[in-house]
C-alpha cells in the first residue's frame, strides 16, 4: 500500500510558524503500531554575499597561487565550482590544480596559461551565485644573458677601451615582470702596443775587390727594428759597384747573346699587343652596358606607387618610372584604442562620439558603434590597477573639478604641476582631474640598459578624457642635458600597462600629441592626453651627468655617547628633498650643514665617503675602514629613495659638546665635495632653516581666472592681436623671440592659436612669482598700433 499526503507551507506556518518541522508516517492494525522515521523538512535559501571572495593576484613563473573562497551560507549547504575565464576547471583533467575542501583553488606550479580570469560559483537548489572575478597575473623576470667576447680595444695604438654586452632575453620580462638589474654593457681599459716601423742602420764599409771587379757593403733593418707590427723597411741591404773600371776589360758578346736578346726583345712586343686587344675589347662592353641604363630613376622607384610615362625623346625603348602623388589617399576604419604612437582619437567618458578627424592630411577615420565602443573601453580600463580611484588625502595628490575656464593643480614643494588652459576642456563638460606623484618603488618601470630616471614619476587624470587644447605638466629633472651627451625620452604607461617611448627630445615633430620644454632643473610638457609619465635618459659619453644633492643630518638631541652623522644623496628635484626632509622629521634630525650639489658622471665608478680630521681627544670614530662606498647602479638608475651612509661617532666625555672635522664624498676619478663641520652639537640649529618648505602658491587645487597670473580679457585680447600674421613682424613670433621661445615656433604654429600656446607656456614657468610687468613690456614692444589694446575698463571686468 502507498498513502501520500499533501500539506501546504501555510498550513503548517499556522502551527509551528516559521522554524523546521517533521513528518512522520505511522501504519497500525490488529496486530500492533509501527512509525517511519521523521523526515525533516527546511525552507531552502542561499543567500547573496559570498563570506569570503578570491582577490587578484600577481605572481611570477613557477610560484604556487591560493585562490580562498568561503561560499554565501544556505540550506543546503552550496556546492562550490571554479571557472577560468568563464570556463570549468576540472581538476581531474588539470593535475596542476586541485580544490580544497575549504574550497579554495590551489595552483601548484603557476604557469604562463594561469594567467587569466577566476571566478567562484556557489549553487543549491535554490539559486546559484557568482563571487567577484580574481584576475590572476603569471609574470616572468627576465633574467640575464651570458656575456659577449670582449670586443677589439678601441685605439689601434695606446690606451683605450673595450666593452662587452649581454640581453636581458634569459628568460625576457613578461606580463610586467621585472627588468633585469644591473647592466647590460662592460667597460674597461685596455693598452695596445704602438707598432714600429723598421729603420736602417748606417752602410757598412766597402769590402775588397773581388775578382768579378766588384765591391759591396751592407746594411741592417735594425735602426730600431720592426715591432708590433711595425713596417719593413723599404730598399735593398746590399749595395755593389765595379771597383777597377779602368782595369777590367769586357769582352764582346758572342752569337749567342745577340740571340738572347732578341728572343727576349720579341716576347715582349707579344705580350704588349695583347694586352691592347684587351683593353679594346674591355671599352667596347662597357658602352653596350652604358646605352642600356639611361635613366637612373628606374633604380629608385621600388616599392612607390608609380605610373608609367614616356622616357627621354632619344631613347623611345626605355620607361621612366615617377611616383603618382595624386593616388595616396587612405582609408582606415575599425576599433579605436588611444595610443602614444600617433594621432589616435581622443575618448570622451559621458557622451559624444568618438570621429575626431585628424587636421592635415587625407586620412579618415570611421566608426560603427562609438557609444558601445566607448563604454567597452571605459570597462576595460577600470579593471586595470593602473586607472583604479586614486586615495584621497595624501600629501602627494592634488584634485580638483573643472570646466571650460581652467586651473591649476599643484602638489606642495615637489615642483609637480598641472595647468590647465582655458577652453582646454570642451564647454558645457566638468572634470574632476587629479595629480599624483609616485614613490619609485610602487610603479615597476623598466629601465633597460645604460637608462636611468631623471624625474618623478607623475600621473594625471582620468586617462581618456577629451581636451581640445594641450594641457602642460611641469616636473623637476636632475639631468645636465646636452645633446652631445645624453639621449631623453618621454615615456608614458599605457592602458595594457606598458611603458612606451611617446617621445624623443630633439626629434620633436609639431604634429605629436606631445611636446617637451626642457630647461635646466625643470621641464614643461604638452600633452592632449592624461596619463603616467616619467623622464628617463640615457648616456650616450662619458660626460654624461646626473645632479645629486648631498645633505648632511644628526640628531637634534644626543642622549648617548653615540653620535651618528646620515649622509644622504638624492637626486637633485624638490620631491626627493621633500621625502627626505619628513623622514628626518620623523627621525628627530636637524640639518647640520648647507646642500652640496654633485655632478655624477657615466663612469660605472662608484660614490666613496669618508670622515677625516676627527679630534681624537673628544671624539672617536667607529668607521673600520678609511671609506664607505654606495655602488654606482644603486644612484644611476634613480629608482632608490633615501640613499645614504651613517657616520657613527663616539663622545669621549658625556660633557663634549663641541665637534669639528670633514666629511668628503666624491666620485672615483670624478666630481667631489668636502663639507668642514664645526659646529655645537647642543645649542646650534643655524642650518635648520635652510630646508623650511616655502608655499607654492597657496591651495593644491585652483580653478578659474584665480588660477593665472593674466587676466581673462587681456589675455583674449592678446591672442586676437597676435594671432593673425603681421608684415610689420609685431605678431607671435616676435613675441615667442622677445620671451627666449623661438626655438619652438615650429610646435606654436601647429596650433589653433600659437599665441595662447605661448602665453601658456608663461603661465606654467611664473606662476605665483611671474613679473606682469616684464610681460607686459614684451607685449607692448611690438608696436601694436592701438595703444589701449591691452587693458580692461571696469565694466569689461
Amino acid at each position: 500500500m502507498e498513502v501520500r499526503i499533501n500539506v501546504s507551507r501555510q498550513q503548517v506556518e499556522k502551527v509551528f510558524g516559521l522554524e523546521e518541522y517533521w513528518c512522520q508516517c505511522v501504519a497500525w492494525s490488529s496486530s500492533g503500531t509501527t512509525k517511519s522515521q521523521k523526515a525533516y523538512i527546511r525552507i531552502a535559501y542561499l543567500r547573496k554575499n559570498f563570506e569570503q571572495e578570491p582577490l587578484a593576484k600577481e605572481v611570477s613563473l613557477e610560484q604556487g597561487i591560493v585562490l580562498p573562497c568561503r561560499p554565501p551560507e544556505g540550506i543546503p549547504p552550496a556546492e562550490v565550482e571554479w571557472l577560468r575565464n568563464e570556463d570549468l576547471v576540472d581538476p581531474s583533467q588539470d593535475p596542476n590544480v586541485y580544490i580544497t575542501r575549504e574550497h579554495s583553488l590551489v595552483v601548484r606550479q603557476a604557469r604562463l596559461a594561469d594567467t587569466a580570469n577566476y571566478t567562484c560559483v556557489a549553487k543549491n537548489i535554490v539559486a546559484r551565485r557568482r563571487s567577484a572575478s580574481a584576475a590572476v597575473i603569471v609574470y616572468v623576470n627576465g633574467g640575464w644573458s651570458t656575456w659577449t667576447e670582449w670586443s677589439v680595444c678601441s685605439a689601434s695604438c695606446g690606451r683605450g677601451w673595450q666593452k662587452r654586452s649581454r640581453s636581458c632575453t634569459n628568460p625576457a620580462p613578461l606580463n610586467g615582470g621585472a627588468f633585469c638589474e644591473g647592466q647590460n654593457v662592460q667597460k674597461t681599459a685596455c693598452a695596445t702596443l704602438c707598432p714600429v716601423d723598421g729603420s736602417w742602420s748606417p752602410w757598412s764599409k766597402w769590402s775588397a775587390c773581388g775578382l768579378d771587379c766588384t765591391h759591396w757593403r751592407s746594411r741592417e733593418c735594425s735602426d730600431p727594428a720592426p715591432r708590433n707590427g711595425g713596417e719593413e723597411c723599404q730598399g735593398a741591404d746590399l749595395d755593389s759597384r765595379n771597383c777597377t773600371s779602368d782595369l777590367c776589360v769586357h769582352t764582346a758578346s758572342g752569337p749567342e747573346d745577340v740571340a738572347l736578346y732578341v728572343g727576349l726583345v720579341a716576347v715582349a712586343v707579344c705580350l704588349l699587343l695583347l694586352l691592347l686587344v684587351l683593353i679594346l675589347v674591355y671599352c667596347r662592353k662597357k658602352e653596350g652596358l652604358d646605352s642600356d641604363v639611361a635613366d637612373s630613376s628606374i633604380l629608385t622607384s621600388g616599392f612607390q606607387p608609380v605610373s608609367i610615362k614616356p622616357s627621354k625623346a632619344d631613347n623611345p625603348h626605355l620607361l621612366t618610372i615617377q611616383p603618382d602623388l595624386s593616388t595616396t589617399t587612405t582609408t582606415y576604419q575599425g576599433s579605436l584604442c588611444p595610443r602614444q604612437d600617433g594621432p589616435s582619437p581622443k575618448f570622451q567618458l559621458t557622451n559624444g562620439h568618438l570621429l575626431s578627424p585628424l587636421s592635415g592630411g587625407r586620412h579618415t577615420l570611421h566608426h560603427s558603434s562609438p557609444t558601445s565602443e566607448a563604454e567597452d573601453f571605459v570597462s576595460r580600463l577600470s579593471t586595470q590597477n593602473y586607472f583604479r580611484s586614486l586615495p584621497r588625502g595624501i600629501s602627494n595628490m592634488a584634485y580638483g573639478t573643472f570646466n571650460f575656464l581652467g586651473g591649476r593643480l599643484m602638489i606642495p614643494h615637489t615642483g609637480v604641476s598641472l595647468l590647465i588652459p582655458p577652453d582646454a576642456i570642451p564647454r558645457g563638460k566638468i572634470y574632476e582631474i587629479y595629480l599624483t606623484l609616485h614613490k619609485p618603488e610602487d610603479v615597476r618601470l623598466p629601465l633597460a640598459g645604460c637608462q636611468t630616471l631623471l624625474s618623478p614619476i607623475v600621473s594625471c587624470g582620468p586617462p581618456g578624457v577629451l581636451l581640445t587644447r594641450p594641457v602642460i605638466l611641469a616636473m623637476d629633472h636632475c639631468g645636465e642635458p646636452s645633446p652631445e651627451s645624453w639621449s631623453l625620452r618621454l615615456k608614458k604607461q599605457s592602458c595594457e600597462g606598458s611603458w612606451e617611448d611617446v617621445l624623443h627630445l630633439g626629434e620633436e615633430a609639431p604634429s605629436q600629441l606631445y611636446y617637451c620644454q626642457l630647461e635646466a632643473g625643470t621641464c614643461y610638457i604638452f600633452t592632449e592626453q592624461l596619463g603616467r609619465f616619467a623622464l628617463v635618459g640615457e648616456a650616450l659619453s662619458v660626460a654624461a651627468a646626473k645632479r645629486l644633492k648631498l645633505l648632511l643630518f644628526a640628531p637634534v638631541a644626543c642622549t648617548s655617547l653615540e653620535y651618528n652623522i646620515r649622509v644622504y644623496c638624492l637626486q637633485d628635484t624638490r620631491d626627493a628633498l621633500k621625502e627626505v626632509v619628513q623622514l628626518e622629521k620623523q627621525l628627530g634630525g636637524q640639518l647640520i650643514q648647507e646642500p652640496r650639489v654633485l655632478h655624477l658622471k657615466d663612469s660605472y665608478h662608484n660614490l666613496r665617503l669618508s670622515i677625516h680630521d676627527v679630534p681624537s681627544s673628544l671624539w672617536k670614530s667607529k668607521l673600520l675602514v678609511s671609506y664607505q662606498e654606495i655602488p654606482f647602479y644603486h644612484i644611476w638608475n634613480g629608482t632608490q629613495q633615501y640613499l645614504h651612509c651613517t657616520f657613527t661617532l663616539e663622545r669621549v666625555s658625556p660633557s663634549t659638546s663641541d665637534l669639528a672635522c670633514k666629511v668628503w664624498v666624491w666620485q672615483v676619478e670624478g666630481d667631489g665635495q668636502s663639507f668642514n663641520i664645526n659646529f655645537n652639537i647642543t645649542k646650534d640649529t643655524r642650518f635648520t632653516e635652510l630646508l623650511a618648505l616655502e608655499s607654492e602658491g597657496g591651495v593644491p587645487a585652483l580653478v578659474g581666472p584665480s588660477a593665472f597670473k593674466i587676466p581673462f580679457l587681456i589675455r583674449q585680447k592678446i591672442i586676437t592681436s597676435l594671432d593673425p600674421p603681421c608684415s610689420r613682424g609685431a605678431d607671435w613670433r616676435t613675441l615667442a623671440q622677445k620671451l627666449h621661445l623661438d626655438s619652438h615656433l615650429s610646435f606654436f604654429a601647429s596650433k589653433p592659436s600659437p599665441t595662447a600656446m605661448i602665453l601658456n607656456l608663461w603661465e606654467a614657468r611664473h606662476f605665483p612669482n611671474g613679473n606682469l610687468s616684464q610681460l607686459a613690456a614684451a607685449v607692448a614692444g611690438l608696436g601694436q598700433p592701438d595703444g589701449g589694446l591691452f587693458t580692461v575698463s571696469e565694466a569689461e571686468c
